[in-house]
């Protein structure tokens, strides 16, 4: 029997009703919340390229100002353009303060001017947000086909189609065709998102 894990019951559910159930303190709707924008949210400091263990303060500080916010998000629809401000500026604010100590250990003051980054920051935006419709799309394809294409694309290394087909309860032969109708219904998914 397989465990199911309570925050699948949001899958389908949008951000605005999600917003409204963590409005009401539903710890397994904010776990939900976590676990849809996670990579969106992580993935922007990783692109302003920022060492992991800053990443992760800077990742733990958007959820904590989400969570002081969420009453006062005027627009729940918003959210995905909330965290990827939030998330630049947390990271434009990091950057500035490294170049302060570099200049310091260099004994002058090296300046980084937030609105020369502006450029950087809707690069960055779009890429983490083609990312995050990917993300989307690949949560809304049936679960066997997610586990099929984890397996195949994004363990390292890809599983060889016969361990697929056992852990699948598949017929080695199946899997090409299968993972052909997979990767059709992802990329419908992508499409119906505008990637």
């Amino acid at each position: 029997m397989s465990v199911v894990d309570p925050r699948d019951r949001f899958e389908q559910v949008s951000d605005e009703a999600l917003v409204a159930k963590c409005r009401k303190h539903d710890e397994a709707a904010w776990n939900a919340l976590v676990e849809r924008y996670k990579g969106l949210v992580y993935s922007i400091p990783i692109r302003f390229r920022v060492p992991a263990e800053d990443a992760a303060d800077i990742f733990q500080s958007v959820w904590l100002d989400l969570y002081s916010e969420l009453d006062r998000l005027r627009e729940p629809a918003a959210l995905r353009g909330w965290l990827l401000s939030t998330t630049s500026h947390k990271c434009l604010h990091w950057k500035e303060r490294e170049n302060r100590r570099a200049g310091q250990a260099l004994g002058r003051e090296v300046h980084f001017d937030i609105a020369d980054a502006r450029p950087l920051v809707n690069e960055i935006g779009i890429e983490a947000e083609k990312d995050q419709l990917v993300r989307d799309a690949f949560r809304s394809i049936p679960d066997r086909c997610k586990r099929m294409l984890k397996m195949l694309f994004f363990e390292q290394p890809p599983r060889p189609y016969l361990e697929v087909a056992k852990k699948l309860g598949l017929a080695e032969g199946s899997i090409g065709f299968i993972r052909g109708r997979c990767l059709g219904k992802l990329k419908k998914a992508l499409q119906q998102r505008g990637f």
